[in-house]
């Protein structure tokens, strides 16, 4: 199966070389090749892009099953912005049909936010939860403790509480470095 991604790889380079790249023809091509990346775990950032960026141009060969493979796909390669990438080539409607969609997004935001930042500017919070609205951003900092202070900054946490430290120990055996000792002499 490796010879079989190796080749639909070179197949799709040549595919995606100049005017090339645009031609609707080559969207059934692209199609097979996302599903093999999901079956091979491969992972081809330009071909998936190509491909959402001809469902643009052709609205009427969308699939949204494709689309949300390539999605996913972009979301194993995290901490890379390949989804951010991808899912701006999708309009919004388009995956609109995926339950709680934001929430999940928001909630791993919230997740880096409270392991990044002791406290953080209210404007960039909001920014960062996706330009929520004051509403939004009240119920986010109430569900995670995040308290607003009169400086406009929000506190997230101190992590020097959340600091865990880790001894380590190594023990070298004389035996080991009798040798490099004695050749040191």
């Amino acid at each position: 199966m490796a010879e079989q991604a190796e080749a639909m790889r070179a197949t799709v380079a040549s595919m995606l070389r100049g005017i090339e790249r645009y031609n609707p023809e080559n969207i059934s091509t692209l199609e097979r090749y996302v599903e093999l990346q999901a079956r091979e775990n491969t992972y081809d950032l330009e071909a998936n892009l190509a491909l959402l960026k001809l469902y643009q141009f052709n609205p009427g060969t969308y699939q949204s099953t494709v689309a949300c493979q390539i999605l996913m796909k972009a979301l194993t390669n995290l901490p890379h912005t390949d989804f951010v990438l991808c899912k701006c080539l999708l309009g919004q409607d388009q995956i609109s049909g995926i339950k709680d969609f934001s929430d999940s997004i928001c909630k791993y935001v919230c997740h880096v936010i409270t392991i990044t930042y002791q406290h953080i500017e209210k404007p960039v919070l909001a920014q960062l939860l996706g330009n929520v609205d004051e509403t939004s951003l009240q119920a986010w900092m109430n569900k995670y403790g995040w308290k607003e202070n009169e400086d406009g900054y929000v506190f997230i946490a101190n992590q020097e509480e959340t600091v865990k430290t880790k001894n380590i120990t190594e023990k070298i055996e004389f035996d080991s470095v009798a040798g490099i000792m004695a050749a040191c002499r």
